[in-house]
């Protein structure tokens, strides 16, 4: 299998991957709609997201092994049926109890469908890893680009139930394009520093043991960290504490997606030329530079244009640190790339559900809190950076 010889095969990808941030973002503007019909607190319907990125973590900490031993398309099939089908019940769900269990499989099987891409973007672009996951997260961005309004448009003309048919729909479009075309790693590339899991663990073990995979496992850790604290405070920051209405926050958010695409795009370009450590350290220096201006011209308090140039930036850097990252880390590991996944998705989430308690300790109705916590983040993957040059230094 080669990218010459499948060409499209990084939109099917793409495609799958974006089974959650559709079912993550589609349903928001109908969380009110969901407490009414189901009789119960909205707090409840809220929760059900937090369920979700728990199911999806837990999933993918189970799955990720299961893909090296078992096989990325097996596993693909399963997870978009049971993704599928929960879909299809959360269409019928009546109670709030059905609901959660609902969503909580919807996650847990969808990150069985997820976990597995990765690994062949590995094998499809091989030594330009990099280059593929930017293609492979410049199409997919669309999903949490377009996914609210999809949502809300929904609402315009029917009720919440057909958001999840329109999820089911998407399932059983992206499953028989999957039974078609997804093909099998037949045999993973030979290396002389890994071997095979031999058991559900030994996988973990030969990443968690590798010294040079730690850093760079905490360098992604670290710029996960300061993305979800853009994500988490972006609503605040926009409506409440500079004060524009809606719909211009959707616009606002909008960029900031399309900067996380045009980082991608660039990174595709460039990556093969530089390579990815490279692309890396040129997203750190950004990174450094525009997570200094934010918190400048925050504590300056300067008008709305300078924090949106300056996190414009900023998330494009995180893209090129996240991006490069996990591609170097699946191309250290070729035998273990499910694992791989399994451990940065996890890790990533973990990473980002300490933004939220955080930035609420150290709320000050001001956007600093926001601004200082996006720099350490960075100033974290600086410090690994480190660490990680270190650890080559002694190998050699």
């Amino acid at each position: 299998m080669t990218r010459e010889s499948h060409p499209y095969l990084i939109i099917l990808l793409a495609a799958v991957i974006a089974i959650t941030p559709l079912a993550v973002d589609m349903y928001l503007p109908a969380m009110p709609d969901i407490a009414l019909s189901l009789n119960t607190h909205i707090g409840n319907v809220q929760q059900s997201l937090s369920i979700f990125l728990a199911a999806y973590a837990s999933g993918m900490l189970l799955f990720g092994p299961l893909a090296d031993q078992w096989g990325r398309r097996p596993l693909a099939i399963f997870g978009l049926s049971g993704f599928t089908l929960s879909s299809i019940g959360l269409v019928f769900a009546n109670n709030i109890e059905l609901f959660l269990t609902l969503r909580t499989t919807q996650a847990f099987c969808g990150a069985a469908a997820t976990v597995v891409i990765p690994g062949l973007v590995r094998h499809l672009y091989q030594e330009h890893t990099a280059k593929g996951m930017s293609y492979l997260s410049m199409i997919m961005m669309l999903a949490p680009l377009l996914a609210p309004g999809i949502g809300s448009g929904i609402l315009l003309f029917s009720e919440w139930h057909s958001i999840f048919a329109v999820l089911a729909i998407y399932g059983v479009l992206i499953f028989a394009l999957v039974w078609k075309w997804l093909p099998e790693i037949s045999q993973p590339i030979n290396t002389d520093t890994e071997k095979k899991p031999a058991n559900f663990f030994s996988g973990y073990k030969i990443v968690f043991s590798n010294p040079q995979a730690r850093p760079m496992i905490a360098s992604m850790m670290f710029g996960s960290f300061a993305f979800f604290c853009f994500i988490t405070a972006v609503s605040f920051l926009y409506i409440n504490y500079f004060g524009v209405s809606e719909q211009v926050f959707s616009v606002l958010f909008g960029l900031n997606v399309f900067c996380l695409m045009i980082a991608n795009f660039i990174n595709s370009r460039l990556v093969t030329r530089y390579g990815p450590l490279r692309m890396l350290r040129s997203g750190l220096v950004i990174g450094l530079i525009s997570a200094s201006v934010l918190c400048a011209v925050n504590y300056l308090e300067l008008g709305i244009a300078y924090t949106v140039v300056a996190v414009a930036a900023l998330m494009g850097s995180l893209t090129l640190m996240g991006t490069n990252s996990d591609a170097i880390l699946l191309m250290k590991f070729p035998h273990n790339s499910g694992t791989t996944t399994a451990v940065s998705g996890t890790l990533r989430f973990g990473s980002g559900a300490f933004a939220g308690p955080l930035l609420a300790f150290f709320y000050t109705g001001t956007a600093m809190p926001f601004s200082l916590m996006m720099l350490s983040g960075v100033t974290g993957v600086l410090i690994c950076q480190i660490w990680y040059w270190k650890a080559n230094s002694n190998v050699e």
